[in-house]
């Protein structure tokens, strides 16, 4: 755990989750947690203090809009992925990385 109660660096990278071509697509509640975690991330700091909440706020709002900007405009041959194969393969590597 880093100091202070913030959350542990390695956790914070496994947060975000891939968002494109899934079925069915990405929801805006995952689309922001991702914004949310790359904010959190980035500045280094689970839980801004009051003089910074406003720019982090803005932040996860302006990186969620460009996200789904992104994520509505990528195209692929591959057919859609599915939630839950692709849930029981993270536990399986989240498993080994434990061992």
């Amino acid at each position: 755990m880093c100091p202070r109660g913030r959350v542990p660096w390695w956790a914070v990278c496994r947060s975000i989750r891939t968002l494109h071509n899934f079925d069915p697509p990405a929801t805006d509640e995952e689309v922001g947690a991702a914004a949310l975690q790359y904010v959190r991330k980035v500045s280094g700091s689970a839980r801004p203090s009051r003089a910074n909440q406003d720019a982090f706020d803005r932040a996860v709002e302006a990186i969620a809009r460009d996200t789904r900007t992104l994520v509505d405009a990528l195209v692929t041959r591959a057919p859609p992925k599915n939630r839950e194969v692709e849930a029981a393969k993270a536990r399986v590597r989240a498993a080994a990385r434990r061992r």
